[in-house]
């Protein structure tokens, strides 16, 4: 039976969001505050999912010791501590976007050692930011994460129940006055890419989706009382993912692909379509 191992590197570069073939007009009508002709940097962090057989004699899917020469030589020493505009020729004339940068890695990788194969790999720009690529079909599939937050009361309990099956099933989430979370919620989405600046969603608009639709609708506010769509229902967060699913699809500037609502750092719901 295959098993897959996750193994993750870091490194840190930098990078402008500015094609020199074009004018600062078009530059900054292309990338909007993140336009600039000067570098910033980053602290990326990459996992790379490596499948295969484990090996009978060793157990192992693959030697870390083995994988981690590999990554280092491959990717680490290439890219840490460079400029990638100025010193990785891929990227002269091409935008370091994570959408640009997540595949050149996973060609970087290339070949692994005999019986295993690489079947996806995560590429984070920041915490709150990043790109994965996963082998589906034989064919590789990406997308992007961007990451929100909001704070925001509720309490879990059924008018149809007794009181003392309410506090069986919700224990203290049934608290008459209720209680609070700080929610995280990841917002997934693909598209096609720009034929300019290789980014598959305006990164602007989607935060201003996102905010507005959820967000800054949901921040401090208690979800029982202050917001129509939760009106008879529990607010799980089962049920609170699905009502962002509702709330974003069809309404993004990319195609949406997976909500992933925390309510604790313990668990996390999920809503893919």
């Amino acid at each position: 039976m295959p098993v897959r191992l996750i193994r993750r590197v870091t490194f840190s570069a930098g990078h402008r969001f500015w094609l020199s073939q074009l004018s600062e007009a078009e530059n900054r009508r292309l990338f909007g505050v993140w336009a600039s002709p000067y570098n910033h940097g980053h602290n990326y962090v990459l996992e790379a999912a490596i499948e295969g057989e484990p090996d009978p004699e060793t157990g192992m899917v693959v030697n870390i010791k083995v994988l981690d020469d590999l990554l280092d030589e491959r990717i680490v020493a290439h890219l840490d501590r460079k400029s990638l505009n100025d010193e990785i020729p891929h990227f002269a004339e091409r935008v370091p976007c994570l959408e640009n940068l997540l595949p050149y890695v996973r060609d970087r990788i290339g070949e692994l050692p005999i019986g295993t194969r690489l079947t996806g790999i995560r590429l984070a720009e920041t915490p709150d930011f990043y790109a994965e690529s996963t082998l589906r079909n034989g064919a590789w599939n990406m997308t992007l994460t961007r990451l929100y937050e909001f704070a925001a009361s509720h309490r879990l309990y059924s008018p149809n129940l007794s009181e003392d099956r309410n506090a069986e099933l919700y224990g203290k989430c049934a608290n008459p006055t209720g209680h609070g979370h700080n929610y995280k919620v990841e917002i997934t989405v693909d598209g096609e890419p720009d034929p300019v600046t290789g980014m598959m969603v305006d990164l602007e608009a989607l935060d201003r989706a996102v905010h507005e639709r959820v967000v800054d609708r949901y921040d401090h506010h208690n979800l029982d009382t202050d917001l129509p769509e939760f009106q008879g229902k529990i607010t799980t967060s089962e049920v609170v993912a699905a009502e962002i699913w509702k709330a974003l699809e069809g309404r993004l500037p990319a195609k949406l692909r997976r909500v992933r609502l925390y309510e604790t750092d313990r668990s996390y719901f999920e809503v893919e379509g």
